[in-house]
């Protein structure tokens, strides 16, 4: 039997058909806000507190020392161990973050300042968001009304919409990543899982609860993922929930797989409905914010009627919760965590000397040069 293909490879089923749109902006033509090496150093910085710990990192509090009066003073400070970030394979993903970060600039996503390294670890200055996590105060309320969830989820739309205009990928939206601010606007933080992405890609990350269909069936997956965990977390403000949760990773997989929501309350508003359904539509190229027209169809949806987007964006409008806070390192919103020893960060205490010529591309060390 002859070949389907007799001149030809066949072609590769996870090929787009069409050539993949060009992001409206290229973030490598974008400027460069983290300062130039030597401007700053690890010991210009005083640790002041723990704003918390996760799988590859951990986030302090810090005084820059020499501030001058009224200057910002007080930052987040992330810090990875190397060894760490070798050993679980996510070298590519760390330097995608500072790469992400240091050339975005958004009113919903947080700063990076300044990067560091010692023998041990990689730092990242970054903007210190006092409100903390929108899961703090999602637990506390339980959940939110309509109109406090409309404006949080207009927050992470215009977010997402700044993103993806070049080709960025988010991929871990979720209360725990979402920050507030001092006057109640969202910041979207940790990075870690972000990419620049022209059509697809196939690496399998994110919370199970959030994860869109595409990604757990490994077809490939882009900006429309995002716009599947919209609709997830739309849901979870206004229920106190997720639509789709299980004791397993595995049983949350198969619910999400299987699409169907059991649990609508009886309260909730038809519009929401459709709107929730509109983010969790399984076949992509029907998922709002993934169609035609782009995040604008989200904008223009009617759940979303009378937002002043221009107004959000500016920040004019008033936030319906705004966090008490009475200094500018106070951390009543955060975890009180003890202060890690010194001894794991000996950049901090003092500067170590440069690496001998041969040392530099050791392959734990090679790997973080833009640090």
């Amino acid at each position: 039997m002859q070949a389907a293909y007799p001149y030809t490879q066949p072609p590769d089923h996870r090929q787009p058909l069409t050539p993949p749109p060009q992001p409206v902006r290229s973030l490598e033509n974008e400027q460069v806000h983290v300062e130039k090496p030597g401007v700053l150093k690890l010991t210009d910085f005083e640790v002041r507190g723990t704003l918390g710990t996760g799988t590859f990192a951990r986030v302090l509090l810090v005084r820059l020392k020499s501030a001058t009066p009224g200057s910002q003073n007080i930052f987040a400070m992330k810090v990875l161990r190397k060894v760490k970030i070798v050993r679980l394979r996510q070298v590519e993903h760390v330097n995608a973050e500072r790469y992400i970060l240091s050339r975005v600039r958004h009113p919903f996503v947080v700063d990076l300042f300044a990067t560091f390294q010692d023998s041990l670890n990689i730092y990242m200055l970054m903007s210190y968001v006092p409100g903390g996590e929108l899961f703090t105060h999602l637990r506390r309320a339980q959940k939110f009304t309509p109109d406090v969830t409309r404006f949080y989820l207009a927050n992470i739309t215009l977010a997402l919409k700044y993103l993806h205009s070049f080709n960025i990928i988010y991929r871990d939206l979720k209360p725990e990543n979402l920050l507030l601010d001092s006057r109640g606007y969202l910041r979207l933080t940790d990075f870690g899982f972000a990419k620049i992405v022209d059509d697809r890609t196939w690496t399998l990350c994110g919370t199970p609860e959030y994860l869109a269909p595409e990604i757990i069936q490994s077809e490939g997956h882009g900006k429309a993922a995002d716009w599947w965990a919209c609709g997830i977390l739309c849901y979870e403000m206004l229920v106190g929930y997720p639509p789709f949760f299980h004791e397993t990773a595995y049983g949350i997989y198969e619910k999400i797989l299987r699409g169907v929501i059991q649990n609508w309350p009886n309260t909730m508003d038809r519009l929401s409905k459709e709107l929730i359904k509109a983010f969790l539509h399984p076949d992509r190229t029907k998922r709002l914010g993934n169609m035609i027209g782009g995040p604008q169809d989200i904008l223009d949806h009617p759940w979303f009627r009378g937002v002043d987007w221009d107004a959000l964006e500016r920040c004019e409008i008033k936030a319906p919760i705004i966090p008490h806070t009475t200094s500018l390192d106070d951390t009543r919103h955060f975890l009180h965590l003890p202060i890690p020893s010194l001894d794991d960060m000996p950049g901090l205490v003092m500067e170590e000397n440069p690496l001998p010529i041969h040392q530099r591309f050791e392959p734990t060390t090679y790997q973080f040069l833009e640090f």
